[in-house]
């Protein structure tokens, strides 16, 4: 498959500095254990924040930096497209007979989001070995869809940040409180947030779909059907949909860079 071609040749350009990206991985990794670190002195501090537990909170953490890291490892071309933009090189990939989304996806493939992958992957196996939870069949085909969600949902809020980018050829800041911000809302269950904060990220970026309604399901909180809560992060799946048509409108629109 050519994607796997792309990310072979990246690789081997990282390869010429393995110093530089082994201390990027371990830079990543040690980022995100402070960042866990935040969590566990909150929680020493308070016993449970809005009824939800150290454990839960973990188990949270480690699914959306999970997903966060898979989306920046294999969808970081679209977080650095204003460069394509910037310098006319969106001019070449239109000229290529193939899918200019499969283009830009392997125009990067960030090894130094292994460091947090690892971290993420740690922190998850922690927080399950935590949780009183009877671990199912079904209860673990939600983790895994939780994991898939978040990972659709934050490549498709990156492939929107690069198609604003043929409107306005620089990148907006703005775009960032829906990525790195919606990583960092996303490490808690949204109940600890206000209603409408909530109803937003559940109905409009839906990482609830991802993050509150199937943890309820695994730490035995439903209200009402559970089949719901357990599929809930399908639509979270199904989120990049209408990205990707945003992404072709961008793309019909653009005119080339120029001389």
């Amino acid at each position: 498959m050519i994607y796997f071609k792309y990310i072979r040749m990246v690789l081997k350009s990282f390869a010429q500095y393995r110093g530089s990206m082994w201390l990027a991985i371990i830079g990543q990794f040690f980022g995100t254990c402070f960042a866990f670190a935040g969590i566990y002195l909150l929680f020493d501090r308070f016993d449970n924040i809005g009824g939800w537990t150290f454990a839960e909170a973990s188990l949270c953490f480690g699914v959306v930096n999970t997903a966060f890291s898979l989306a920046e490892l294999f969808a970081r071309g679209f977080d650095q497209f204003q460069g394509y933009i910037r310098q006319g090189t969106f001019d070449r990939v239109m000229l290529r007979p193939r899918s200019t989304v499969l283009q830009v996806l392997g125009s990067n493939f960030e090894i130094t989001r292994t460091g947090r992958l690892v971290q993420s992957f740690a922190v998850l196996g922690l927080s399950i070995s935590w949780l009183d939870v009877a671990w199912s069949a079904p209860k673990i085909m939600t983790l895994i869809l939780m994991i898939v969600s978040g990972t659709f949902i934050f490549t498709g809020l990156f492939i929107l940040g690069a198609t604003v980018c043929f409107f306005t050829v620089e990148g907006l800041e703005f775009i960032n409180i829906f990525t790195d911000g919606g990583r960092d809302l996303a490490k808690y269950p949204l109940t600890v947030y206000s209603k409408w904060f909530m109803r937003f990220f559940t109905f409009v970026i839906p990482f609830g779909c991802f993050n509150y309604l199937p943890l309820m399901y695994l730490t035995d909180r439903v209200q009402g059907r559970e089949i719901l809560y357990l599929l809930s992060p399908i639509p979270g799946i199904l989120f990049i949909l209408p990205c990707l048509l945003v992404w072709r409108m961008g793309v019909r629109r653009y005119l080339s860079t120029g001389n």
